[in-house]
């Protein structure tokens, strides 16, 4: 029976930490698994434009032997041009696996659900497991098992979202501030707090950014304005004022607190240049590990 990756919780705790030790493995030596998936094809079905998503999978395609085929939202207008049922079956027929990048995540269900191969959720506006499976990967490369602070500033998105799950899921703590009407989805969170007292860890949420980040060993934001939002931007700019991430905010928390942001990057909204480029940032470490980590979860469904 196939298995999908739509959301972080497809994996049990014990699935990730695999995951986790074969992304090691990678990161250590890029090629030692060169033709684990030879002759193995992916599409690559993307509504939305994308960088570290898109390379990543197509090079890690790459050094595992396999080859990515490029869709992209011109190319291929899921569910205009053609209905995403028909677009599962047919792409069924002729590749191994597909990666998603949907505006609606109602049509990455419907790829899972019309697909005989596995679907991997390369983003959708609800969630994007792929990125807090590489978050959560490079927390662990910097603190290991630890019991750490996670703070999150910002948005309550896709990204948060999986955040969240898995944070839950591997009993880490996690504390969120958004303004107020920007909360993360009701459901979403309350199956978090549900997972977070299965393993023993907290998940807070509130309004106060100065709050959220005292004592935390990192501190996470995102883009205030997503795509897809770019008409609500002064609305939305308005409503973040408070929450950049800058030195003043920083200074609330531990004085070796860590900066993550899952990029692209709105300099001097959600975050300064300053914070973004200093010597605590390791933006850069999460945007190389999404390459590991997929690649991990590749070959976990894909059977190599």
């Amino acid at each position: 029976m196939k298995k999908d990756l739509i959301s972080i919780t497809d994996l049990t705790k014990t699935e990730i930490e695999k995951l986790f030790k074969t992304a090691k493995a990678f990161k250590k030596n890029p090629f030692s698994k060169v033709s684990a998936l030879k002759s193995k094809s992916i599409a690559l079905v993307f509504q939305k434009p994308s960088n570290r998503t898109r390379v990543s999978f197509e090079v890690g395609m790459v050094d595992l032997g396999g080859h990515a085929t490029y869709l992209g939202p011109e190319e291929l207008k899921l569910g205009v041009r053609e209905s995403v049922k028909d677009v599962a079956k047919v792409l069924s027929r002729y590749l191994d696996g597909i990666v998603a990048r949907t505006a609606s995540h109602e049509d990455m269900l419907g790829l899972a659900k019309f697909s005989s191969i596995p679907v991997i959720n390369g983003l959708s506006d609800l969630l994007h497991p792929c990125q807090g499976l590489s978050d959560l990967f490079t927390i662990e490369e910097n603190f290991g098992k630890k019991k750490i602070k996670l703070s999150f500033i910002g948005d309550g998105n896709n990204v948060l979202h999986s955040l969240m799950l898995g944070s839950s899921i591997l009993g880490k703590d996690i504390s969120i501030a958004t303004p107020k009407g920007c909360e993360p989805n009701k459901e979403i969170f309350e199956k978090s707090k549900k997972l977070a007292r299965s393993s023993g860890s907290a998940i807070q949420l509130g309004n106060d950014p100065v709050k959220c980040v005292e004592n935390a060993d990192i501190i996470y934001t995102d883009v205030w304005v997503s795509m897809g939002q770019e008409s609500k931007k002064k609305i939305r700019l308005d409503a973040f004022g408070r929450f950049q991430v800058n030195k003043e905010l920083v200074s609330h928390a531990k004085k070796k607190v860590l900066i993550m942001h899952c990029l692209p990057a709105h300099r001097g909204e959600e975050i300064t240049e300053e914070v973004l480029d200093g010597k605590n940032s390791i933006v850069y470490d999460q945007a190389e590990n999404r390459l590991h980590v997929q690649k991990a979860i590749m070959l976990n469904l894909l059977g190599g």
